[in-house]
C-alpha cells in the first residue's frame, strides 16, 4: 500500500473547474450557478479529470482514490506560520544572526508587509520564505563586516523598498 499526498498551491485549478461547471449552462440556468470565490471555495467541486487537464498524468490521478482540498491560508494563519513554530522563519533568522553576535528584531509592520507580499504571490506559506530571502539576503552578506553592530531592526521599509535596516551599535568600553 502506498499513500500519495499531493500538496501545494495549484494556481489556475479553479479556472478549470469554473469552465467545466459552466459548460452546460445556457440562458436562465446560468443564474443558478454556485458562486466561485477567489478563496478557493470551488475546489470542493474538484474531479479527477480537472487534475488531468491541469497537467497531472492520468496514471498518478488514478492512484488518488480520495481527493481532499484545503482552503487558502489567510493573513492570520500566515502570521502564525511565520512566527509560532519552533523552527519558524523568524526564529531561524534570529538564530543565524545570534550566531554572529547580533540580535535581530522584526517590527510588527515588517511582519505585516511580509505577509501582504506573500498573499499577493498566492503561493501560501512557501511565499513567506521567498519574501524573507529577498529582504534579508544583502543584510546577511554584510553581517561578517558588522563588528560593532549589536542589534539589527527590520522595519516595513526594509521589506517593502529594500531600505537599510536600523542598526544599534555596541557601546565601546573605556
Amino acid at each position: 500500500n502506498i499513500l500519495f499526498i499531493c500538496g501545494g498551491s495549484f494556481d489556475g485549478l479553479t479556472d478549470i473547474i469554473s469552465r467545466r461547471e459552466g459548460k452546460a449552462e445556457i440562458g436562465f440556468t446560468k443564474a443558478n450557478k454556485r458562486p466561485l470565490s477567489e478563496s478557493g471555495a470551488s475546489l470542493d467541486l474538484l474531479r479527477p479529470e480537472d487534475l488531468i487537464e491541469f497537467g497531472f498524468i492520468p496514471e498518478l490521478v488514478g492512484r488518488l482514490p480520495v481527493i481532499s482540498t484545503l482552503g487558502t491560508l489567510n493573513e492570520e494563519a500566515l502570521y502564525k506560520v511565520l512566527t509560532e513554530p519552533k523552527n519558524s522563519l523568524i526564529k531561524q533568522y534570529k538564530k543565524l544572526f545570534r550566531m554572529e553576535g547580533i540580535n535581530l528584531e522584526f517590527r510588527k509592520a515588517a511582519l505585516d508587509e511580509i505577509i501582504a507580499q506573500a498573499m499577493e504571490r498566492k503561493a501560501g506559506a512557501r511565499a513567506l520564505r521567498a519574501v524573507m530571502e529577498e529582504a534579508m539576503m544583502d543584510i546577511m552578506y554584510q553581517i561578517p563586516e558588522m563588528d560593532t553592530v549589536d542589534k539589527i531592526i527590520i522595519t516595513k521599509k526594509v521589506i517593502k523598498d529594500g531600505s537599510k535596516p536600523l542598526y544599534r551599535y555596541r557601546r565601546k568600553s573605556a
